[in-house]
């Protein structure tokens, strides 16, 4: 142990050199590291029977024990390698622990991708005799690569957020650095540790040192197959929003049918409520609401069998919904301060209070297009106002109820009517009642105003929205 860490993770994938390096960190007399303590099938090395005298049974009935022993009873400073399929159980604790030192290494996927399918063939794992070297080519399997860069990716990004949102940091590492004595020394620095080594542990000899063409049997395939990757996500849609949280309190449940609404702001809410409660014969008022996330667990377990559900609408219609009754509209739940900055940032020629008789389509039109250009900015990050929940990008809002709970199914606003029912059908409710559409209170509505122009601008915005749900255009 020292002032700052308790003890070491390295964050590790097989074939990224982790073995090299367990091996230089034990060259330091206060490190330990005790292998894979995590591993599923074995615990710290392949015919090892426990760690530090708890049994790999021991374990796997209390991971967390092993964890703390480590930390506690190591010679000097204990630690261990995780690798991405390694116990699940353990990794949140080591994540938020400040006190666990992390360490990443990694490798280029193609690279330990090569290297995995030869020890493979060959069966060999390790290599301390040169002599001994096992030969065989790797035979390129793009599916199979595919779903391990996947596999990979997911694993560092899950290590990113975790130490992002805690405010940690990591020594990143890479295969190519660990033949570095210095680098090695760094992390020894990092540590807290005092010891310096002069020269690395060799060992262990790297098993294929020839270049990648002569060591895959499909060489020209593997090169073709990698060509139409997106190793760099150029096809993406850019995405600057700030992510969502799941907004619990928001949800709406029947007052006796087991559907739970998750409803997306400036959509269609009054009209699924209205329905929600038609379903039990009571007003809204009488449905349930103000879940938090404990409330609403509850509600689960004491409905088997229920259902949730949201509703996403037209990205243009959406925009103009949230123009009308935010913007537009004064008084009580109106956006007076971002009214203000629309006025005066994007030139919105907006009446003193709510639109009158002398409020004509060409100045809706005007005022809604404005809003518009001023969502594309919002929406990219490129103003001060905050992104708003009845703007933000719906593909958005659904990320963030998957933090807590994604809907059972996700309807378009134009398909209420036959979805609806069908949901719950699912519950035993009667299927005869189906939704009415509440329109927007709009001076002038969508359909008088929509031209092409409008189409692109919210095309522009919501990019991402009109991807991922495949809207078509709203004329």
């Amino acid at each position: 142990m020292t002032d700052r860490f308790d003890y070491f993770v390295v964050f590790a994938e097989m074939r990224t050199g982790s073995n090299f390096l367990e091996t230089n960190l034990n060259a330091f007399p206060p490190l330990t590291c005790h292998g894979e303590a995590f591993n599923p099938h074995f615990i710290g090395y392949p015919n090892s029977t426990d760690i530090l005298g708890i049994s790999r049974e021991e374990r796997d009935a209390h991971p967390e024990r092993l964890l703390r022993h480590i930390a506690r009873a190591s010679h000097g400073m204990g630690g261990f390698r995780y690798f991405h399929d390694h116990d699940p159980r353990v990794l949140d604790a080591i994540l938020s622990d400040p006190r666990a030192a992390k360490i990443v290494l990694t490798r280029n996927p193609v690279d330990s991708y090569v290297s995995w399918k030869i020890a493979q063939a060959t069966g060999q794992w390790k290599l301390t005799n040169v002599a001994r070297r096992e030969a065989a080519k790797a035979r390129f399997d793009r599916a199979e690569f595919e779903t391990h860069l996947a596999g990979l990716q997911e694993f560092q990004i899950t290590l990113l957020r975790a130490l992002q949102r805690s405010g940690q940091t990591a020594f990143y590492v890479a295969y190519e650095d660990l033949q570095d004595v210095e680098v090695m020394n760094g992390i020894a620095a990092w540590l807290g540790i005092p010891d310096r080594l002069e020269s690395l542990d060799t060992s262990l000899k790297r098993q294929n040192p020839e270049p990648l063409e002569s060591k895959v049997a499909n060489f020209p395939e593997m090169e073709a197959a990698l060509a139409r990757i997106d190793r760099f996500d150029l096809s993406r849609t850019p995405n600057f929003e700030p992510r969502r949280g799941p907004v619990v309190p928001s949800y709406v449940a029947g007052a006796e049918t087991p559907l739970l609404y998750m409803p997306i702001r400036s959509g269609p809410e009054a009209a699924v409520t209205a329905w929600l409660a038609a379903l039990d014969g009571v007003d809204a008022d009488a449905l349930t609401r103000d879940f938090s996330q404990k409330t609403l667990r509850q509600w689960k377990r004491e409905r088997p069998g229920h259902r949730s559900f949201t509703v996403v609408r037209h990205p243009l219609a959406r925009a103009h919904a949230a123009f009308c009754d935010k913007i537009l509209a004064t008084g009580p739940g109106t956006f007076a301060a971002i009214r203000r900055f629309l006025g005066k940032k994007y030139n919105l020629a907006l009446p003193e209070g709510d639109p009158g008789a002398d409020w004509d389509a060409d100045a809706h039109r005007a005022a809604f297009e404005g809003f518009l250009r001023f969502l594309k900015d919002n929406l990219n990050g490129q103003t001060p106002i905050r992104v708003d929940a009845h703007w933000a990008g719906q593909a958005q809002t659904l990320q963030g109820m998957a933090e807590f709970t994604l809907p059972d199914m996700i309807v378009r606003e134009d398909e209420m009517a036959a979805y609806l029912p069908a949901l719950a059908m699912q519950v035993g409710r009667d299927t005869a009642i189906e939704p009415r559409p509440t329109p927007v209170a709009a001076p002038h509505g969508l359909a008088r105003i929509y031209d092409d122009t409008l189409e692109q601008l919210a095309r522009d915005a919501y990019a991402r929205d009109y991807l991922m749900f495949g809207f078509s255009d709203w004329g």
